[in-house]
């Protein structure tokens, strides 16, 4: 369920990479890219969505999204859910487009550019390092068009750099998961870590009404920005994801806490 790598061109490319390509209602090839796909969606792709929509998170992932389970990680992940058997046709494509065509996902966004993260060695270890390919569909004409870009002005006019950036954390977290090395992900928190990625309303109901702010010691300012701030929670998930994966310690356990914890707990709160 995971995208497939079978068209892609197996050359790493760089912001300066240039192609041709153009999409548009009248090229015969129309919306095809919007039929049986598997369209891994992000935390901030479902924060757009939701909004957009005017609808729950949890409405949202139960309406339009299927959970896949990575066989190697056992991570979670929501991807689109394709509907009508027959055609497999993405739920927000119409024959004029895309319907939520501002809020769309950030890997519609990238096409026909696709974008990985790999660790490199750095001059004071290993970094995350962000590269780019390019994806090469038989049904795609779009690569026919006159229109050229690099890497880089596709992203700019695509709108990509605030995706981007939302991104980044979440995506790096995953990084970071798939290392050779890294212990599967305990089935018994994928619950936990599946709402803390995409279920943003009722991970704001969880922070606020477990015990989750009686065990960890967070800043004021920090909990009185999540309450409205559908980003500040969610960067407020990344922490605590990266806290429960045993990545980084990057919540503090309040002192009456520590004293009570066994040597290696992980405090998690109450779901």
């Amino acid at each position: 369920m995971l995208p497939s790598t079978k068209f892609v061109e197996p050359v790493e490319r760089s912001l300066d990479s240039t192609f041709k390509f153009g999409c548009h209602k009248d090229i015969s090839c129309f919306n095809k890219c919007c039929r049986n796909v598997d369209i891994l969606l992000t935390p901030y792709d479902i924060l757009r969505i939701k909004k957009r929509l005017g609808i729950s998170s949890d409405e949202l992932l139960k309406k339009y999204t299927e959970v896949h389970i990575d066989e190697t990680s056992l991570h979670p992940f929501a991807v689109l859910k394709m509907m009508n058997e027959e055609e497999g046709k993405c739920p927000f494509s119409t024959p004029e487009g895309c319907n939520i065509y501002e809020d769309r996902p950030a890997n519609c966004r990238y096409y026909p550019v696709g974008k990985g993260l790999m660790i490199k060695e750095g001059e004071k270890g290993p970094v995350p390092a962000e590269y780019y390919f390019f994806i090469k569909e038989p049904s795609c004409l779009g690569y026919e068009e006159n229109k050229e870009w690099t890497i880089e002005t596709w992203r700019i006019d695509q709108g990509l750099d605030l995706y981007d950036e939302m991104n980044k954390e979440w995506s790096e977290i995953q990084l970071r998961r798939d290392n050779p090395g890294q212990p599967k992900l305990d089935p018994n928190k994928q619950p936990l870590i599946y709402m803390a990625s995409y279920d943003q309303d009722r991970f704001r109901k969880f922070v606020f009404e477990s015990k989750v702010l009686d065990i960890f010691d967070i800043d004021h300012e920090e909990i009185e920005k999540m309450k409205t701030d559908e980003i500040a929670l969610m960067k407020f998930g990344f922490k605590y994801l990266k806290y429960i994966l045993m990545l980084e310690e990057t919540l503090k356990v309040k002192e009456e806490y520590t004293k009570v914890a066994q040597p290696g707990d992980k405090v998690e709160g109450d779901a």
